[in-house]
């Protein structure tokens, strides 16, 4: 508990850092909150919830200089009182040219639209939780490395991404072996409210590595290095469709994992979302998710899963949202699960 006081400590007095440095010299600097708490009723048991409180700051430091920055408070899985501070985000910003910029810090991999657009307030998520694929982290979540950046070039507003960073068997600070993670990630806009994306992600994790991205948490890989490569697509579409506002989001990623001593072995994740805006605030919506793995994968635990929710947003205004939602999840490996929540998420 003494490490986690230290860190708010540290949070407080970076946070009146920032506001003094404003005043001082007028740079505008952004501090902004969010937050959820729900109800839900599982297994014949009415619970309630807090979720995470997201601290969002963003600061232009210079014309070209610019930090942001994220940081989650959320309850401990393994004590229903003690909670966790994860530095989510710490990004330096420097845009050189026109719109191409470089990054450097702790970053949301790019290497899908969800991971990419939506940070962890949830005021802004679709749905009340993020598809199955980050809880089964198929995907990596985050790296800390350097990366260049373009945004909406040319007529189709072409985006691109190049990050090399630390790779999963690695941590914040520092990395564990040699090999760096690579994403390359592109998307363009032709229309008004549609993006079209596809991404590659390769990494090398050495033996003997303790993934704590890996789906069975914190595991170690002591068999071989394996070598990974995730291929992601996506199509997402929001605008007018007569005189309504249809929502469409699909991703699919497949990850190839490749072991010395096990070969090679495919997974493929998917999900598809799907929303009706029937009034200004009332937006029904379904969702569904889709992960198989190879019975003899070599990296992710072989836990085929399939979900659908299906739900309703109210948008009291665009930081206060109400969500219902109902959940059905089949699971391989674990017994099928149904859960109806009512969350509440803000913006302040």
């Amino acid at each position: 508990m003494k490490s986690k006081r230290y860190a708010l400590i540290f949070l407080l007095l970076s946070i009146l850092f920032l506001t003094s440095v404003q005043r001082s010299v007028a740079q505008r600097t952004q501090i902004r909150g969010f937050v959820d708490a729900s109800t839900y009723y599982q297994r014949g048991k009415l619970n309630f919830s807090l979720g995470e409180q997201d601290l969002f700051i963003t600061s232009e430091i210079t014309q070209r200089l610019s930090f942001l920055g994220e940081t989650v408070f959320k309850y401990s899985p393994d004590s229903p009182t003690d909670f966790d501070i994860s530095i989510e985000r710490i990004i330096l910003k420097y845009n050189y040219f026109g719109n191409h910029s470089v990054l450097l810090g702790k970053h949301h991999t790019p290497i899908n639209y969800w991971n990419d657009t939506y940070h962890h307030g949830r005021v802004f998520f679709p749905t009340v939780d993020r598809p199955l694929l980050f809880a089964q982290n198929f995907i990596p979540l985050h790296t800390t490395g350097i990366s260049l950046q373009g945004q909406n070039l040319g007529r189709l507003r072409f985006g691109y991404d190049a990050m090399l960073g630390n790779g999963l068997g690695s941590g914040d600070v520092e990395d564990n072996n040699r090999f760096k993670s690579l994403t390359l990630a592109v998307h363009i806009k032709p229309t008004n409210g549609m993006r079209l994306g596809a991404s590659l992600y390769h990494d090398v994790i050495s033996k003997g590595s303790t993934i704590h991205n890996h789906s069975t948490g914190g595991t170690t890989l002591a068999l071989s290095r394996i070598s990974q490569n995730i291929m992601t697509a996506s199509v997402a579409y929001n605008d007018s469709i007569f005189s309504k506002k249809f929502e469409l989001l699909v991703e699919s990623s497949m990850a190839v994992n490749k072991s010395d001593s096990l070969g090679e072995q495919k997974a493929l994740a998917t999900y598809a979302y799907a929303g009706l805006r029937i009034t200004d605030k009332i937006i029904p919506y379904v969702r569904v998710d889709d992960i198989r793995y190879n019975h003899r994968e070599v990296y992710f635990m072989d836990n085929n899963t399939r979900s659908f929710v299906g739900g309703v947003r109210y948008e009291l205004s665009y930081l206060a949202v109400f969500k219902l939602e109902y959940q059905h999840v089949e699971s391989h490996m674990y017994t099928n699960s149904d859960n109806l929540i009512f969350q509440v998420a803000v913006g302040f």
